[in-house]
Formats: C-alpha cells, structure tokens, sequence
C-alpha cells in the first residue's frame, strides 16, 4: 500500500506535462509533483505511474518515491489560473503524488554520458512497460545529485486502454530506436539476464496491490479490482521473461509517425521553432 498525506498547499503548475501536474506541499512538509484523477488522460495514467513507478524502484531503477495524496479542492480557490481551478475541483479526494527532486535538471544527452550497463537497464525497463514517451523527443528523465532518475510512466502498457487485445499487444516487439538512451550501446543482454529474474509473479502481485481500488473500479470485463490487478500481472509476467529479444535497435527516424495513444499525440510532437506561428 502507498504511504497517503495530504495536500495543503497548491503551489505552481507544471506546464511542461501534458496532463498539466503541479507542485504541491503536504501535511508531512514534503513537496510532491501531484497528478490529478480529474486531467484529460483519466485515472489509467495513474494506474501506470504507480505499476510502473513501483516496479521500477523494485528492481533497483532510480524512480521518485510516490504516495497517495489527498486533495481538498478549496485549497485552489486563490489561483488565478481558470484552468487549474477546474482541474483542482475535478480532482477531489486520492490522488497522486512523487517525491520533487529540487534542482533536479532535465536528462540532455550531449552534456550528460551514461554507461552502455544503465542504458541497457532503462531500455530494457521501458521495453517490458512499453514506455512509448522516453524518447529524444521526451526524455522524461532527470540528472539529480549527478544521477539519472525516471520519471513519468502514465504513457506505459498501452495494452490497458484495450484490455480485449492486450495479450497480443504485449507480444509484440518494442522499437527502441527513437530512445533516449539509445546512442549510448545499451547492453540489453546483460540487463536482462540481471533484472527478468527478479520480475517474479509475486512482486508483480505486490506492486499491483499498491493501485488504490477507485482507481481500478468499474473497469468493463472485470468483476473487481483484484481480478484487475490479476490481468497486470499475467500482461508483465510473460514479457519479462522474453523481451530482450525483441528489443529493435535501429537509426533515429525524426519524422517517423508517433506509436503513441492518441491523447499523448500532442504532447510528443516537435515544438515549433521559435517565432513561428506568432
């Protein structure tokens, strides 16, 4: 189960997330980066982030602790913002939160070099989650204390937006070409003969428990959220276990189609240059 505070204070929004997250303070003096129940992309997102997130950690990848966070939406009365008020008032009661890494800084990969053991561990992570947004186009990492951490994994299991076609959507190969970390001679053998071990049926079943059950009810197909939690880990469980082998590694294509949901379109495609569109 997730450590749960409260919500005190809204301090700023995130603009860069498409799902537009926000600082928050709590009632344990912690800062978190809050995602919302009530933004466009719904309560899966959340889902992932919290699978994904738990796994990731587990396995001994560098991932922002997350806990549940519970939101009285009067706290966003005084921002201006028309915006944020609404997603504040959609967004009432247990949310999510990760630990704010301050002074953390975006992963660029000309000004910070990772060995071919950690990129081959991140590629082979995002190739059992499917993570379709850690690529150059959208990192989704960060450099803290000289380290690389992993953030933001609402975009990862595709296959649970169509739960009829997840099996043959989580056979399928992932195309790491476009990653992030792909020019730095991931070693996906050597990371898979580390972390596919350690991805058992029993930690899966534990991560999955972590999902709070509103976020799982009334899902079409399922009796419940325990037989819901059941279908995460039968999709995870297989693919760890043969994965590697299915990891593309080709040239960057930068105009290739977007493999990404539909609601993550906008939020992976190329900023326009500066000054057009004025």
């Amino acid at each position: 189960m997730l450590p749960e505070v409260t919500a005190t204070r809204y301090v700023t929004p995130l603009r860069e997330g498409g799902s537009l997250p926000g600082i928050v303070e709590a009632d344990d003096l912690g800062t978190y980066v809050m995602k919302f129940t009530g933004a466009g992309q719904g309560r899966k997102t959340l889902v992932a982030e919290v699978i994904c997130g738990e796994l990731g950690r587990r396995i001994g990848l560098r991932v922002p602790d997350l806990a549940g966070i519970q939101l009285d939406p009067v706290i966003g009365l005084g921002e201006p913002d028309q915006e944020v008020q609404e997603l504040l008032k959609a967004s009432g009661g247990l949310n999510l939160a990760m630990d704010f890494l301050p002074g953390a800084l975006g992963f660029d990969p000309l000004a910070y070099e990772v060995g071919p053991a950690e990129a081959g561990r991140v590629i082979w992570f995002d190739a059992l989650i499917n993570n379709v947004d850690r690529s150059w186009r959208n990192p989704n990492m960060l450099v803290w204390h000289g380290e690389l951490w992993l953030i933001d994994h609402g975009a990862t299991m595709i296959w649970h937006h169509n739960w009829p076609s997840a099996a043959a959507s989580a056979a399928k190969p992932y195309d790491a070409s476009d990653h992030a970390l792909a020019r730095f001679r991931p070693d996906v053998a050597s990371a898979a003969a580390e972390l596919a071990p350690l991805v058992t049926e029993e930690l899966l079943t534990e991560v999955a428990a972590d999902v709070p059950d509103a976020w799982l009810v009334d899902e079409p197909g399922f009796e419940n959220p325990d037989a819901l939690r059941r279908a995460y880990v039968e999709a995870l469980l297989p693919r760890a276990a043969s994965i590697h082998t299915r990891i593309v590694l080709g040239e960057p294509t930068p105009d290739r189609p977007s493999q990404a949901p539909g609601w993550l379109a906008g939020r992976l495609a190329p900023a326009a240059p500066k000054g057009e569109g004025a």
